[in-house]
C-alpha cells in the first residue's frame, strides 16, 4: 500500500472553542470577515463574538456580508477588490459552507489579477494556474454540512452561464478552522437535515470513489456512522449538544474525505440543479436524487461490498445487499422529515430534465471519471426522471 496524505489545517474542535481564537497564532494583523447576506451570525451574536476575539488578539477587521447561499462570482470579485483596497492580511469565513467557500475564493482574488473564472477548470473556465499564493484563510463554521473547514474546495456560480463549479488547490486549505457545536444550535431543523445529508453524501461518494484509499475510507465510514447515529436527534432537538457534536464531527471528517478522495457524479447533478435554481438548497437537491442515484449503483452489482459496508455504518447492522443502503437512506430521510422533497416545488419541469444532465457533464464532468461504474447521460437523465415529482 502506498499513498500521499496532506492535511495542513489546524482544527480546534469542541464546545466553546470560538473563545480560544484570540490565543491562536493568527496569520496577520488585519482581516476581512466574510459572511452571508443572512441575519443569523448577527442575530445570534456569532459575529460580535468573533469581533471581540479579534480585538483581544489585536487584529483589525472589516466585514463583507453579501454572500448568497450559492456564492456567485460577482461577489467573489467584489470581496477580492475590497481586500486589496484595504490591505488585509488574511480572510475569515464565518458561517456555513457558502461563507467559507467564498472566503477561499476571495482569498485567491485578493492576491491576484484577472477574473476568478480564469482559474476555474471546467465549463467556460480558462483553467489557468494561480500566479500568486492566496491570502491565508481562517474558517469558523456555524453549520455541519460541507466540511469546507477541512478541505481546500470552494464552489462558485457564474450566473451568466448557469455554471456552478468547484475549484481550489492545496493553498486554499484553511490554515485554522474552528468547529464549535455551540454555534450550530441555532440552525433550523430543516437546514440541519439538508446540511447533514450533504456531509453524508460527501462521505458516501468519497467511499465509492475510484480514488478512495485507507485514509479516506476511515474518515468516510466514521462520518456515515455518526450521521446515522445522531442526525435525526439533532434535527428533532437542535439544543442536543451531544447530537450536534456528533454531526459536527461527521461534517469535519467528511471534509477530510473531500481532501483525500472526493465527490462523484451525484454532486455534479446536484450542482447543475442549483445552478439553474439557486433557491434549491444544495442538500435538498442531493436528497431529491439520492434514492434513484444509489439504486442505480446498487443494481450494477459492481460495488456491492462497499454499499453493504455503508448500510452497516448507517445503522443497518444486518445489511447483506447493496439495496440495504438505499433502504437505510430512505429511513433516515423519513426520520429527518425530508423524504418528500419535490423538484417541481422549486420550479423544475419534467420536460427540462435533460438540460440538467447536460449541464452536469459540461461543468463538472471530471467527477464522472471517478464513478465506481460509468454513468452515461442517459443514465443520469433516468435518475432525474425517477426522482422528479
Amino acid at each position: 500500500m502506498t499513498f500521499r496524505y496532506y492535511m495542513p489545517t489546524r482544527i480546534l474542535f469542541g464546545n466553546g472553542m470560538l473563545n480560544e481564537l484570540h490565543k491562536q497564532e493568527l496569520p496577520g494583523k488585519k482581516a476581512l470577515i466574510v459572511t452571508t447576506n443572512g441575519t443569523s451570525v448577527k442575530k445570534f451574536g456569532y459575529l460580535s463574538r468573533l469581533e471581540e476575539q479579534l480585538d483581544r488578539a489585536g487584529v483589525e477587521h472589516l466585514l463583507f456580508d453579501k454572500i448568497l447561499p450559492n456564492p456567485i462570482k460577482d461577489h467573489v470579485m467584489e470581496g477580492g477588490a475590497l481586500a486589496k483596497q484595504n490591505g488585509v492580511d488574511f480572510v475569515i469565513g464565518l458561517g456555513g459552507g457558502s461563507a467559507i467557500d467564498a472566503a477561499k475564493a476571495i482569498a485567491i482574488m485578493a492576491a491576484n489579477e484577472g477574473d476568478y473564472w480564469d482559474y476555474i477548470s471546467g465549463g467556460t473556465g480558462k483553467g489557468l494556474p494561480v500566479p500568486n499564493d492566496p491570502l491565508p484563510v481562517v474558517a469558523i463554521t456555524t453549520t455541519a454540512g460541507t466540511g469546507t473547514e477541512a478541505d481546500p474546495w470552494t464552489v462558485t456560480t457564474k450566473t451568466e452561464t448557469n455554471e456552478k463549479i468547484g475549484g481550489g488547490y492545496d493553498k486554499t486549505f484553511p490554515v485554522l478552522s474552528i468547529v464549535d457545536p455551540e454555534l450550530m444550535v441555532s440552525v433550523p431543523a430543516k437546514l440541519t437535515a439538508y446540511q447533514g445529508f450533504d456531509a453524508l453524501f460527501h462521505s458516501t461518494e468519497g467511499y465509492l470513489n475510484n480514488t478512495s484509499f485507507a485514509m479516506s475510507d476511515m474518515y468516510a465510514l466514521k462520518a456515515i456512522e455518526l450521521i446515522g447515529k445522531s442526525l435525526a436527534k439533532a434535527v428533532q432537538d437542535g439544543s442536543d449538544l451531544e447530537a450536534r457534536g456528533d454531526v459536527a464531527l461527521a461534517n469535519t471528517l467528511a471534509g477530510m474525505v473531500e481532501s483525500t478522495s472526493g465527490c462523484i457524479s451525484e454532486h455534479s447533478l446536484a450542482h447543475a440543479i442549483s445552478a439553474y435554481h439557486p433557491n434549491f438548497e444544495h442538500g435538498a437537491a442531493l436528497i431529491s436524487i439520492s434514492k434513484a442515484y444509489y439504486t442505480y449503483f446498487a443494481n450494477t452489482g459492481k460495488c456491492d461490498a462497499r454499499m453493504i459496508q455503508m448500510a452497516k455504518a448507517l445503522g443497518k447492522a444486518d445489511a447483506a445487499s447493496p439495496m440495504d443502503f438505499v433502504t437505510a437512506l430512505a429511513e433516515l430521510q423519513t426520520a429527518c422529515g425530508v423524504d418528500n422533497i419535490q423538484m417541481s416545488g422549486y420550479g423544475m419541469k419534467r420536460e427540462e430534465l435533460e438540460k440538467y444532465a447536460k449541464n452536469a457533464r459540461e461543468t463538472m464532468g471530471g467527477l464522472y471519471a471517478v464513478d465506481p461504474v460509468p454513468l452515461s447521460d442517459a443514465d443520469a437523465l433516468k435518475i432525474l426522471e425517477d426522482s422528479f415529482r
